[in-house]
């Protein structure tokens, strides 16, 4: 197992070549901060999220898990690693294909809560990743089954049970909350 202190400053390329391990880190302010294990409401989801939008997304974009992406958070360096992202094609190649850190602003990150954090922490976290250039942040909040959509023009939009989440940037996409967690067998 890889262990990194978090007391030591690493420059962007310091982090991007630390070797993989068991625990996944995030690179913030210089820092290698470990993500947060995963449970099983958490681990159900990203699969169900994977499945509805991977079929969704063919001949579109990509979707990947716990894939880091090459941002920039108030002017440093910044390599989030969210549950799930969505690029398109247009934005990212089909024809890329690489083993490394996504180098594109991708159009949609999802997070999804895990039991010992707080949604005011990812409500930042959205709002860093889209003044990053992110166009959409989904907060799923397994204990109150709902979905928070954050837009980049700063308004959020809750979804609950059969309330499609429809989106003019996810051409054809529509998915419900309960769609989603009945997936993950939660419901």
């Amino acid at each position: 197992m890889v262990k990194v202190s978090t007391d030591i400053k690493l420059t962007l390329e310091e982090f991007l070549a630390l070797p993989e391990g068991d625990v996944n880190y995030e690179f913030v302010d210089g820092q290698a901060i470990p993500k947060v294990s995963p449970k099983y409401f958490h681990s159900t989801l990203q699969a169900a999220f994977i499945i509805l939008l991977r079929t969704w997304c063919k001949g579109k974009g990509r979707v990947g898990s716990e894939w880091a992406i090459l941002l920039k958070r108030q002017g440093k360096d910044w390599a989030p690693v969210p549950d799930l992202t969505y690029i398109s094609y247009e934005r990212l190649p089909k024809s890329w294909k690489r083993n490394e850190a996504c180098p594109e602003c991708p159009e949609l990150v999802i997070e999804i809560i895990s039991p010992d954090q707080t949604m005011k922490e990812f409500e930042d976290k959205a709002k860093d990743y889209l003044e990053a250039g992110v166009s959409r942040a989904w907060v799923v909040d397994p204990e109150s089954i709902s979905i928070r959509v954050f837009l980049s023009d700063e308004s959020i939009q809750v979804y609950t049970d059969n309330k499609p989440i429809v989106d003019a940037l996810l051409p054809e996409l529509k998915l419900t909350t309960r769609q989603i967690f009945e997936e993950a067998e939660l419901l």
